[in-house]
């Protein structure tokens, strides 16, 4: 099986948690590509689509979006998920965090088998209004990689059983 993850991503951190879910497939005997969601010129290849987006005040990242829309079609045709991060707390690793709208509606547009809330990642240098002035007291990284590995695991299992 041939895997894409596409991310969406602003000051890195999903671009890390696209890789841990890459490095995760690749484990579990998949080949996995990860690319920014803007960099994806076609899917057709690929048997398997995550796409991955941050959450910035519960709104998905736009490259994500703009990807959901783009390829919808042809996402409907493949087995897709879709995973969300941001939470800058340990909220999602201790409970199942519900997709915010625009993820929902993604998840319509491309009939998406499910959705993970990962928590996110933001570094205490953080530039820019928000970010700077949440990282005074939200810094850390709170991507759980048990969490990531056992979505992950239910993912290819659910390959197995079609």
């Amino acid at each position: 099986m041939k895997a894409l993850v596409a991310f969406g991503s602003k000051r890195g951190g999903t671009a890390g948690l696209a890789s841990m879910i890459g490095d995760e497939l690749e484990a579990a005997g998949f080949g996995a590509t990860v690319l920014a969601a803007r960099q994806v010129k076609k899917i057709d290849e690929f048997d398997v689509v995550i796409l991955a987006g941050a959450l910035y005040a519960n709104r998905w990242h736009r490259d994500a979006r703009r990807f959901a829309r783009k390829f919808a079609s042809s996402l409907r045709e493949k087995q897709v998920w879709l995973v969300s991060s941001g939470p800058l707390d340990d909220s999602a690793s201790t409970k199942v965090i519900p997709p915010v709208k625009q993820v929902a509606d993604a998840m319509a547009s491309t009939g998406a088998r499910g959705h993970v809330t990962i928590g996110g990642r933001l570094e205490p240098n953080a530039k820019g209004f928000p970010a700077s002035a949440m990282a005074k007291r939200l810094a850390g990284d709170w991507r759980d990689r048990d969490q990531v590995h056992d979505w992950v695991a239910s993912v290819v299992a659910s390959q197995q059983s079609t």
